[in-house]
């Protein structure tokens, strides 16, 4: 996914704050999920479901700036019942370097009592179909 650099984003010296990385990294887990064909709000109403980061580790290697084209990946690296484990970069559009790295273990829970519960078996199966389209 491709997302650009704005004032709101950046520190006063036009550097992206520290914070706004996990903001790139959510639209993309988020655009990623739609991309699929299930957007969380029909996961909500429709299935009960939603998906809540329960841990982020992330790594800043270099800064992004003010208009920089940013390219963020998002790789499925493990499903589980109720998890998804996904392994994340950030890279500068203009030169390909990379900006930022994360590792985001993201828990399904019953949308009406935010409680842990198995995420609907269609969803995993086209992450698992992507997982095996990827890997040929």
């Amino acid at each position: 996914m491709k997302y650009r650099v704005y004032w709101e984003d950046t520190d006063a010296g036009g550097v992206v704050y520290h914070a706004r990385y996990l903001h790139f990294f959510e639209r993309a887990r988020s655009d990623w999920l739609l991309g699929l064909g299930y957007p969380q709000v029909e996961l909500k109403n429709k299935l009960n479901r939603l998906f809540a980061v329960s841990r982020m580790d992330t790594h800043f290697i270099s800064p992004a700036r003010l208009e920089d084209e940013l390219e963020v990946s998002v790789v499925v690296e493990q499903v589980r019942p109720a998890s998804v484990y996904f392994s994340q970069t950030i890279h500068r559009v203009a030169d390909g370097e990379l900006l930022a790295r994360a590792d985001v273990r993201a828990v399904c829970l019953a949308a009406d009592t935010f409680r842990p519960a198995r995420a609907p078996a269609v969803l995993f199966r086209a992450i698992r179909k992507l997982q095996r389209e990827t890997d040929s």
